[in-house]
């Protein structure tokens, strides 16, 4: 009985850190594609949609700054 508690204790508790590892992942992407937006709340929403659409185009990690960056120079000025 002590090991089936270790166990399920085990996979629970990595469960979780994974889980909290992709939830902060998600949340650092999320803050780079609105702090390219600056206060424009059009430009959040779009930078928002690009961000979705770089996670469809399965853009690397390390290359998701510079191709926000680049769609960010995309936006039609006002």
């Amino acid at each position: 009985m002590d090991y089936f508690i270790i166990v399920i204790t085990t996979a629970a508790g990595l469960y979780f850190h994974g889980w909290l590892y992709v939830r902060i992942k998600r949340w650092m992407d999320r803050d780079l594609a609105l702090a390219l937006a600056g206060d424009d709340e059009q430009k959040k929403h779009f930078m928002l949609q690009q961000l979705e659409t770089a996670r469809q185009q399965k853009v690397k990690r390390r290359d998701l700054p510079q191709w926000l960056e680049a769609v960010a120079g995309t936006y039609p000025a006002k």
